[in-house]
């Protein structure tokens, strides 16, 4: 089984992570892992923190000589700006702070402190920032980097922005890692980013739609046989364990509720060189909880951060008076990160389905697997 695990605080030392699983023998590039921390920082609309962090990976154990060794990979990513906050931040006993006591709308921190007994909102709002989310992307990384071994590359790109949803597409996915808002049509990014001003100036954030997609997909990942193996709701729940995501939709599934079944299903066809094909991909890719070889297609909703500017009306915990919410540094818009974000947690989804098909001890053991599985569909 591929499972990670991440540690750290939004202003504590450094971000950890540990991927369990990996085959031996996978080439590993910490130079590719810092290109999508890179990634994920990038976006119009990002606030001052990351021009603060320049996000790099420290490979601390389970890779040799460039390849991975069967055992736990741990991978260290370091906090620039605790520096400011070693008093705040401490481990040792003693007065660290003022207490945060104003929750802010929309954020863990009420429910967090009412679940943990906490008195200080600081010690929930630490771990659910989003600056978690670095670890997942330098995980993602490396799965990505496994998945490569077989074709299968994920990307993503922004689709919508508060109302602005683009309308045709004319770049590729390559062309836009150049682009602002990583929009396919530039005429709605220009829309986008004056929506993203006008937040701005207000106080106000934004949310929208990241689509994530995976491309050289095979059939036959994920199961039909339990509801926890189906590949769509593994697919579902990691993606949705993302900050800020609160729906997510595999293929144009809204559109296909009001659609008839004779509008929404991808007819099947054979041929020779192709094999079983679809001329349409409206399942996104997976059919019967199982990957069908058409594109993965997801797409994230994501909503507006909830920290503002202009903050909302709150109750303060220790007084129980009312108040404005707790105020700090944060995004306008962070729906371009987000796409990086799923696509790491897209590849470990894929990563851990497709190992668990082909075997997880050895590289060169799992192609082979790989190649005798592909013959056999091809002959079927």
């Amino acid at each position: 089984m591929l499972r990670f695990l991440t540690a750290g605080e939004s202003h504590g030392t450094g971000l950890t992570v540990i991927v369990e699983g990996l085959p031996a023998g996978l080439p590993v590039s910490a130079e590719l892992i810092d290109n999508e921390l890179r990634r994920r920082q990038l976006g119009y609309g990002r606030g001052k923190r990351m021009e603060i962090e320049h996000d790099a990976a420290l490979i601390q154990s389970g890779v040799r000589n460039g390849l991975t060794l069967g055992s736990p990979v741990s991978i260290f990513i370091q906090n620039l700006d605790h520096g400011k906050w070693t008093e705040i931040m401490k481990v040792s006993e003693g007065i660290s702070g003022v207490p945060v006591t104003l929750p802010r709308p929309g954020h863990a921190d009420l429910a967090a402190t009412l679940k943990y007994g906490f008195t200080d909102i600081r010690n929930s709002l630490e771990r659910a920032s989003a600056r978690e989310t670095a670890a997942r992307v330098a995980a993602g990384a490396v799965f990505k980097q496994l998945l490569s071994q077989f074709g299968i590359t994920v990307s993503s790109h922004t689709v919508k922005i508060v109302d602005t949803i683009i309308r045709e597409v004319k770049l590729s996915f390559n062309q836009a890692e150049d682009s602002l808002l990583r929009c396919l049509d530039p005429d709605a990014e220009l829309e986008m980013i004056s929506a993203i001003d006008n937040a701005a100036k207000s106080g106000d954030s934004l949310g929208g739609v990241s689509e994530i997609s995976a491309a050289g997909m095979i059939p036959g990942l994920g199961s039909h046989v339990h509801f926890d193996r189906r590949l769509d709701s593994r697919i579902a729940a990691a993606l949705m364990s993302i900050p800020s995501v609160k729906g997510v939709e595999i293929g144009p599934a809204f559109e296909n509720a009001g659609k008839c079944g004779s509008e929404v299903h991808d007819e099947i066809f054979h041929d020779r060189q192709k094999g079983f094909f679809r001329r349409q991909n409206r399942a996104g890719g997976v059919e019967g909880g199982i990957s069908n070889g058409e594109p993965i297609v997801v797409r994230l909703a994501v909503k507006p951060i909830p920290t503002l500017q202009k903050p909302l009306a709150t109750v303060d915990i220790k007084t129980l008076e009312p108040g404005k919410a707790f105020r700090d540094r944060a995004d306008t818009c962070v729906v371009p990160a987000v796409g990086v974000i799923g696509e790491a947690m897209l590849a470990y989804v894929l990563a851990d389905a497709f190992l668990e098909k082909f075997g997880c001890d050895c590289l060169e053991d799992i192609k082979k697997a790989y190649d005798s599985y592909l013959k056999r569909i091809a002959s079927d």
